[in-house]
């Protein structure tokens, strides 16, 4: 959901990592972080249409990882469809495809793009 405030502007259907069940703990475990984050760095340039880069990991997910003796990751971002697909448009609707991101289609993508703002606050939920 696309929020602000308490008002929802927008809710959209979205593919996460491969493994969608439960938080992101270290590099490579192809999920999704969860938690309180911030919206940073935008790529209008990425391999996927658009990206908005998610302050993951976060004080708190370097604490964790620290504990765990893991790389805690990075670079999650929210973005697009790839710009060049390897697989059928079907396969990019209906499951769960990225290494952790957040992904959306392409329309979706620009609402999202065009209505938040650095710093904008995020929060992903299970």
């Amino acid at each position: 959901m696309l929020l602000k405030g308490d008002r929802v502007l927008r809710t959209m259907d979205i593919a996460l990592g491969f493994v969608p069940n439960g938080d992101k703990h270290e590099e490579g475990d192809f999920r999704t972080p969860e938690g309180k984050y911030r919206l940073t760095r935008r790529n209008a340039a990425s391999d996927y249409f658009l990206s908005i880069k998610v302050s993951y990991p976060n004080d708190e997910d370097r604490q964790v990882a620290r504990a765990r003796g893991v790389d805690p990751g990075g670079q999650i971002m929210i973005h697009g469809q790839p710009n060049l697909p390897k697989f059928s448009e079907g396969y990019y609707q209906w499951t769960d495809w990225t290494e952790g991101c957040i992904a959306l289609s392409n329309s979706d993508m620009v609402d999202v793009w065009l209505m938040t703002f650095a710093s904008t606050p995020i929060e992903i939920r299970p």
